[in-house]
C-alpha cells in the first residue's frame, strides 16, 4: 500500500469484529491490492485464495508458509476442501473468502459462489461482510498501470447469524445485497 505517496486508507468498523465467535469475512474483490488493504486490519486470517496464486514469486511463497487455503477453482472438489477451515474456524483463527471467486473487471460487484455460505450455514459459523472500494480504480484488471491518486476504503460490517436465515440461497442473498448497498455508499 506504500506503492504511491498519494494513497490513503481508510478504515472503519473494526470494532464490530468479536474474536471470541468463530467468524468467516467475506469481501467483495476489486484488484490484487484488495489482499494488502485488508492486511490492515488488526487480527490474523486464513486466506481462501486460488492455487494460481502459488506459481507466483514471493507471493506464493507466502501463500504456501503461511498454510493459506488454496484452492482450484475449476474443481469439482473445491466445496469439498472448504471443510478444511472447520478446524481454524473452531479454534477462533478467522477465515476471509472473496464470494464473489474472482476480482471484478468492472468494479461492480458480481454475483457470489456458495462456498462461504455453505460453510457458515452447515457450522453455525458467524459470517462477516467487509467491502472495500479504491482498488479497481488504483488497478483495474488487465491493466499495467497504477494509479497514483487514490484513497482506499475498507468497511467492516456487523456480523450475520445464519440461523437468522432459512436457507444458503437466502443467506447469500442478504450478504450481497448488504455489501451492495455498502459500496453505494462507499462511492
Amino acid at each position: 500500500m506504500k506503492a504511491s505517496p498519494w494513497w490513503k486508507v481508510e478504515i472503519k468498523g473494526s470494532e464490530k469484529f468479536d474474536p471470541s465467535k468463530p467468524t468467516i469475512f467475506v469481501c467483495n474483490h476489486q484488484s490484487f491490492l484488495d489482499m494488502s488493504l485488508i492486511y490492515h486490519l488488526p487480527w490474523k486470517m486464513k486466506w481462501v485464495s486460488k492455487k494460481s496464486l502459488t506459481y507466483i514469486p514471493v507471493m506464493g511463497w507466502l501463500v504456501w508458509l503461511t498454510g493459506h487455503l488454496t484452492i482450484n477453482r475449476k474443481s469439482k472438489t473445491a466445496l469439498k476442501k472448504l471443510d478444511n477451515l472447520v478446524e481454524p474456524l473452531n479454534d477462533l483463527v478467522p477465515v476471509m473468502i472473496f464470494p464473489e471467486g474472482t476480482r471484478t473487471m468492472d468494479g461492480e460487484l458480481k454475483p457470489f459462489k456458495n462456498g462461504a455460505f455453505l460453510l457458515s450455514k452447515e457450522h453455525g459459523f458467524n459470517i462477516q461482510p467487509m467491502v472495500t472500494d479504491g482498488g479497481y480504480h488504483a488497478m483495474p484488471s488487465n491493466s499495467s498501470s497504477l494509479n497514483p491518486n487514490v484513497t482506499f476504503k475498507l468497511n467492516v460490517l456487523d456480523p450475520v447469524n445464519p440461523a437468522d436465515f432459512e436457507n444458503v440461497t437466502e443467506l447469500k442473498a442478504h450478504m450481497h445485497l448488504l455489501m451492495l448497498r455498502e459500496l453505494r455508499k462507499l462511492r
